[in-house]
Order: structure tokens, then C-alpha cells, then sequence
């Protein structure tokens, strides 16, 4: 199945080798370099899943989600994706709505399992 998926992150390497994973696995892809960016192409499109970075400056992945919660609109499934290790930061993700939480580095296979389960589950 071809999904529509936002990756938020501002790294511009991990932008393009997620994109180019991605895309060549079928994908329609769409990147934001920043959480503003993120949050408004979020609000503004229709994404089956957004893989979202923590660590970015000004708006944090977390200020990103927090700001959804906030609204009454339901968004997409949400994926950390960041290099935080941290059992606290994993469960500020899952409390805040992540549906899964990946630290990088994570292989090709690893990213595209844990999104096909997500918009592709098992019945």
C-alpha cells in the first residue's frame, strides 16, 4: 500500500536518506525541515503516518504534538524518530499520543516494518 507520509526533521542528510528509503519502497513523501513547518504541513495536508524528530530548534517534536493534542482535529499516526535514547523521553512520546518511537540509526528494514505495521495493520 502507497501511503502519504510527512517526515519532520531538521537534519537534511537524515531528510534525504529517509525520502530516498522511503520513496523507493513506494511511498509518497513529503519533508519539513523544522517543527513550524511540520506542524503547518500536518495541519494543511493528509498524511497516513508522520515520522517526527525530537531534537530540532525552536519547535521540538514534542512541541509539535503537544499543539496537536490541543486541538480537536484528529492528525495522523505519529513515529518518533530521533537519536534520544532516554526511557523519559520515550515515555513523554507515548504519553503525547507516538504511536512508535525509533532511535536512530535504524536500518532500511527496521523504519519500513514499523511503518507498514502502522498503516498496513494485521486484522
Amino acid at each position: 500500500m502507497e501511503a502519504r507520509i510527512l517526515v519532520v526533521d531538521d537534519d537534511p542528510d537524515t531528510l534525504r536518506l529517509v525520502e530516498l528509503t522511503l520513496k523507493t519502497a513506494g511511498h509518497h513523501v513529503e519533508l519539513a525541515s523544522d517543527g513550524d513547518e511540520g506542524y503547518n504541513l500536518i495541519r494543511k495536508g493528509s498524511f497516513d503516518l508522520i515520522l517526527l524528530d525530537i531534537m530540532m530548534p525552536d519547535v521540538s517534536g514534542f512541541d509539535v504534538l503537544q499543539r496537536l493534542n490541543n486541538e480537536s482535529n484528529p492528525y495522523p499516526p505519529v513515529v518518533i524518530f530521533t537519536a534520544r535514547n532516554r526511557p523519559e523521553d520515550q515515555e513523554t512520546g507515548f504519553r503525547l499520543g507516538a504511536r512508535n518511537y525509533i532511535v536512530k540509526p535504524v536500518t532500511r528494514g527496521q523504519l519500513l516494518d514499523i511503518i507498514h505495521d502502522i498503516i498496513q495493520p494485521e486484522t
